[in-house]
């Protein structure tokens, strides 16, 4: 096969080659009988991967973009047909062909085999609905559960959330599948139970959870934590000891200002499982253009002792749990238009997002922050060597 090579920004080294890729996705199950196959199940999602990573969005878009360029593709593949896989065909491929757990397994390994990472100690957990799922006259579509390594830019495991029930009671299957030692599992307040913390500490990880209404007293217990004691004549009360970060960025017309202070719990005041270390997170926002500011007070709690984290660790983690909204699912709505794709086949919109993953992944891994950019020229560099 023809080697396509997309190159890294500004890493020498590093590349992404095409034939490897293919050689991976040509290792999945293909449970289609041998008679009437026309296309090979690793060609087909070859070519979808390459129409994800130049622009095409939708199903019909990827189908056309394939149509597009035709001669290059019998030619690249040695399709015997001198045709390129239909609408139907590429539908079909990926509601009922393609399995959810293999095509996940070896994208990740890919990515791992190739550019190296998934060593970070930071795994973060949020869900996402994909809006273009959801029936008219109905609220709910598919709704995923991702583990997602910040640091990396890859998603480790994706799960449904049975629509019978929420995040809540899909944590612990997603915590399940991942190896958690000597790893801080990262969460909204949604997971801040007491069987989330215990699933992590027994496999061996920590865990950093943001606490808030859900979790009332617990909350009420934490912020006394940071209440000033109150002095009484004749007695003096001294205020228990802490450390605290601070870091300021700039950046999209705003400064903020991040305070975090922190304090052990090494008398276990709290009744709640591993827990070692209990924060406060003080966001101070000002629009630069302006002069308006805005605050905002945060409380969350961590089994990482102080020996394993600092104050100056935590608030790192706290900004790094936020990638997997603005590096991740804003990637896939906004760049990859994931929510726009209308579809009520299931199977097919988790594949779908299971390759948004690996675009932006691979984008990462190739240096490219910004990802409609990295999109532009991956599109002009195949299209370059498709038709040279």
């Amino acid at each position: 096969m023809q080697c396509i090579i997309l190159a890294a920004k500004e890493i020498e080294g590093i590349a992404f080659n095409l034939a490897d890729l293919a050689e991976k996705l040509n290792q999945l199950t293909d449970p289609r009988d041998k008679r009437g196959k026309v296309y090979e199940l690793g060609t087909i999602l070859t070519m979808i991967v390459l129409a994800r990573l130049s622009g095409a969005d939708k199903p019909y878009g990827i189908f056309e973009w394939i149509r597009a360029r035709r001669s290059s593709f019998i030619s690249l593949f040695n399709l015997q047909r001198g045709q390129t896989p239909c609408l139907n065909t590429i539908r079909t491929l990926l509601e009922e062909v393609v399995s959810l757990a293999e095509l996940e397994s070896v994208l990740k390994q890919y990515l791992h085999e190739q550019y190296g990472g998934q060593n970070s100690a930071l795994i973060c957990i949020d869900g996402k609905t994909m809006r273009g799922t959801i029936p008219k006259g109905y609220q709910q579509g598919v709704h995923l559960l991702s583990a997602y390594l910040a640091q990396d830019g890859i998603v480790l495991k994706q799960i449904e959330v049975n629509q019978k029930e929420n995040e809540i009671g899909a944590g612990p299957a997603l915590l399940e599948s991942l190896y958690l030692k000597d790893k801080v599992v990262c969460a909204d307040a949604m997971q801040t139970q007491r069987t989330f913390c215990t699933h992590i500490l027994a496999q061996g990880g920590d865990y950093l959870l943001w606490v808030k209404d859900n979790q009332a007293t617990l909350q009420a217990d934490i912020e006394q934590f940071f209440v000033p004691p109150r002095q009484t004549a004749g007695w003096y009360i001294p205020q228990l000891p802490y450390t605290s970060a601070v870091s300021v960025s700039k950046g999209h017309g705003r400064l903020e200002r991040r305070t975090l202070t922190l304090m052990s719990d090494e008398y276990q005041f709290i009744n709640w499982p591993g827990l070692a270390q209990v924060f406060k997170l003080e966001r101070e926002v000002t629009t630069l253009a302006t002069g308006v500011s805005r605050q905002e007070t945060v409380y969350g709690l961590t089994s990482c002792t102080p020996a394993k984290a600092d104050a100056h660790q935590i608030l790192e983690w706290t900004r790094l749990y936020w990638n997997i909204e603005n590096g991740l699912h804003y990637r896939r709505d906004v760049t990859l238009h994931e929510d726009d794709m209308r579809t009520r086949l299931t199977n097919l919109a988790q594949i779908i997002a299971l390759i948004n993953n690996f675009v932006v992944g691979l984008a990462q891994k190739l240096g490219y922050s910004n990802l409609a950019s990295a999109r532009r020229y991956f599109d002009a560099s195949i299209a370059s060597q498709l038709f040279s």
